[in-house]
């Protein structure tokens, strides 16, 4: 029987979810790409699935902000705010602790939550986990840049159609007819082409590798042999980096857990639930600091030090140690930081003073929040970052998922006495507006729906996720009136209008010979230098380096 599906506001999102379950412990089951609690209900595989996992323990589901149930969103989620959603539903069930289940991208964001808040996770089982969307070459097993790029081809494309090669997620329900056929109904019913690809694109950019140390809860990662989606040396990456973790193989090929031997899915989680037992109180956890340099002399008793005060405050940061010129400030996640350390810049340069600020994120103390890296970090920002500029770690990098802002590579330390090096990223600006391709001929309403549009996608530049959905919200059209419009009056889809704005703005840039090539990449939304040299040759039959030489 199928739960009453309920709210609850994140912030000023509404999340759906439900509740059902006799077992003794909590359990909040954290979606993967896509979700529809109420459509769960409607796969008799994931009914049966379900029902047993009632058994373990009180189950929650939700669907996350942008999906299913919950409030569609016009701008990209951040990590915290997702994080926000799981523990706000664990408040409204009276969910002090649980057991996390994470499930393929799920999983990623579980993980984090783990290392951020120990104190709310009894331990943390995943299924199809991943650590990192794009290939490198520390962690090949991940897709390449065209392979994403197929999937968001196949996302503006056939999203309505049913063809989203969705057998790779369940070859053993392939020919399955009727189960086919609900995984595509599901998915659509989850989100729409837009809001889809917004997702995707999300996705890709996650990258948890460097937090996955800082995960104390104990820990099982469930990974299939044969996964197509996510390799099964991605499950043993992570568990190997997680301590003390249980990593289980199964045999099969699904990436759905709730097809193919599901009953060795369950037993392995009711053991794990069952015997295993949690720390009651755990000494350390993940810090997201930053750090504040004021550079010109100011008095002590000076407002600047109020309106700063306030700023931290607003944003939910705590402080942690504060002298007359430099100040450490410590925030839930990096986002939060972020943002506070972009408002406090324009406060500091209102009152005609300089400020230098980093951020980074560090495991340390519950007790004492400040460590020696931490201390590291402070001597960092305030002898060798720029002023009227903040700068990041790679590990606070990788984890803005969402964020409207831009980075590019700036320095890099190197530590010599531990033979490693930190990569820093500096915030840059979005850059200007051009309105070039307006077609003269076109009517005044076309034209202006036009500029409006180019405005908009200019005005986001820099913001690798920009995508359709946000550019529909803000230019106050639907998806499918968006795309009628431009293919009519520029013969192109929104997608492919704001890459070929993209790259024209980049082959300006690099004409100008403004910055280097990575950077600009950076700054045209390219999240890769080298996906975005093959995407600048095939529109201009041209590489970027030929075009600088």
């Amino acid at each position: 029987m199928k739960p009453n599906t309920n709210y609850i506001k994140s912030g000023h999102v509404n999340i759906a979810y439900q509740v059902f379950g006799s077992g003794t412990v909590d359990l909040v089951y954290i979606p993967g790409w896509i979700s529809n609690i109420d459509y769960m209900w409607a796969c008799p595989e994931l009914v049966s699935f379900l029902q047993e996992l009632g058994k373990i323990a009180r189950v929650i589901l939700f669907d996350k902000r942008g999906t299913g149930l919950s409030d569609r969103i016009a701008t990209y989620p951040t990590l915290e705010e997702r994080m926000d959603d799981i523990r706000a539903v664990m408040d409204a069930v009276g969910s002090k602790k649980a057991v996390l289940f994470g499930h393929s991208e799920g999983g990623s964001v579980s993980a984090l939550f783990a290392a951020t808040y120990p104190e709310r996770t009894i331990s943390l089982v995943s299924f199809g986990i991943f650590a990192k969307r794009v290939y490198s070459s520390d962690y090949p097993w991940a897709p390449t840049n065209e392979e994403r790029q197929e999937v968001y081809d196949m996302i503006e494309n056939n999203w309505g159609s049913g063809d989203m090669n969705l057998e790779a997620l369940a070859p053993s329900k392939a020919n399955d007819k009727n189960f086919m056929d609900w995984l595509a109904s599901y998915f659509r019913s989850g989100a729409s082409p837009g809001a889809a690809m917004m997702l995707t694109k999300l996705n890709t950019q996650i990258d948890i590798i460097d937090i996955l140390g800082s995960i104390n809860v104990p820990t099982l990662i469930l990974q299939r042999t044969h996964d197509i989606d996510v390799k099964i040396e991605e499950g043993r990456f992570i568990a190997e980096r997680i301590s003390g973790a249980k990593f289980v193989e199964l045999e099969g090929n699904d990436h759905l857990f709730w097809v193919g031997d599901t009953e060795r899915v369950l037993q392995e989680i009711r053991t794990f639930v069952f015997d295993v037992k949690p720390k009651p109180v755990y000494e350390k956890k993940l810090y997201t600091f930053m750090v504040g340099h004021i550079s010109t002399p100011i008095k002590r008793d000076n407002k600047l030090h109020k309106l700063i005060r306030e700023c931290v405050a607003r944003y939910g940061g705590n402080v942690a140690i504060y002298d007359n010129d430099t100040f450490t400030l410590t925030f839930e996640g990096p986002s939060t930081a972020v943002y506070c350390s972009s408002e406090l810049m324009k406060i500091v340069k209102s009152v005609n003073a300089h400020i230098s600020i980093g951020v980074d994120i560090k495991e340390c103390s519950i007790k004492d929040c400040i460590c020696e890296e931490t201390e590291d970090f402070v001597t960092l920002v305030t002898k060798q970052s720029a002023p009227n500029q903040i700068i990041v770690t790679q590990t606070v990098k990788n984890l803005l998922i969402g964020v409207n802002m831009s980075f590019v590579p700036y320095q890099t330390i190197f530590k010599t006495e531990l033979g490693a090096s930190l990569l820093l990223y500096k915030a840059t600006k979005n850059l200007p507006t051009d309105v070039t391709l307006i077609d003269k001929n076109k009517s005044p309403q076309q034209d202006s729906l036009l500029q409006k549009v180019i405005q908009n996608i200019n005005h986001h530049l820099s913001n690798d996720y920009y995508g359709v959905t946000m550019l529909c919200t803000e230019v106050g059209v639907s998806e499918r009136q968006l795309q009628r419009k431009l293919k009519a009056s520029t013969n192109m889809s929104p997608n492919q209008l704001i890459s070929s704005i993209r790259l024209n703005r980049a082959k300006e840039l690099i004409i100008g010979r403004q910055n280097t090539i990575a950077e600009i990449a950076f700054q045209t939304g390219f999240s890769s230098p080298s996906y975005f040299s093959k995407r600048f040759k095939k529109q201009f039959a041209i590489s970027p380096s030929e075009l600088v030489s």
